[in-house]
């Protein structure tokens, strides 16, 4: 059976509001990343939020082969190298909090922008996934035996990253 992978990891800051504020925020994101975020519109308005639809009000990043890997160890490191157990799912997803982005290594605060948390998604498959996104010769799913399950993931994060599993 083929070894599992980090397909990607996904990185989510949702502000709530746009403005010079989120533009301040992508730019963090750019840099702490190395790759340019994409911005997230509201899907309606919330007059109580002050939210109006098609507005800007979130930024979001994925990133995969190397700059996925550099971005999770230092991800990790913010969150002390420990992930809940039930942080994964039943098909090897993970997901976790980093509830101040100046905890990751390398990141220093400024006055201007202040303090967000941002959302951190894994997604691991193995190789062959391919099959079922594919356009041409499309398979309509991947077999069981082939996915990825929650023990698989867990033991992916713990044997290439060190993560302790509470």
């Amino acid at each position: 059976m083929l070894r599992p992978r980090i397909a990607k990891v996904t990185v989510n800051v949702s502000l709530g509001q746009g403005g010079e504020r989120l533009a301040k925020i992508a730019q963090v994101i750019a840099e702490i990343t190395g790759q340019e975020p994409s911005y997230r519109k509201a899907k309606k308005t919330i007059r109580d939020f002050g939210i109006r639809r098609g507005e800007n009000i979130a930024v979001a990043v994925t990133l995969r082969g190397e700059k996925a890997e550099n971005f999770l160890r230092k991800a990790l490191e913010a969150v002390g190298n420990k992930i809940k157990y039930s942080s994964f799912d039943d098909f090897g997803n993970v997901s976790f909090g980093i509830k101040e982005h100046i905890s990751i290594p390398g990141v220093k605060y400024d006055p201007e922008i202040g303090v967000f948390g941002m959302d951190v998604c894994i997604t691991i498959e193995r190789p062959g996934y391919r099959v079922m996104r594919r356009k041409a010769k499309k398979a309509k799913r991947v077999p069981r035996r082939h996915r990825v399950n929650r023990e698989e993931a867990v033991a992916l994060l713990v044997s290439q990253y060190n993560v302790k599993i509470v």
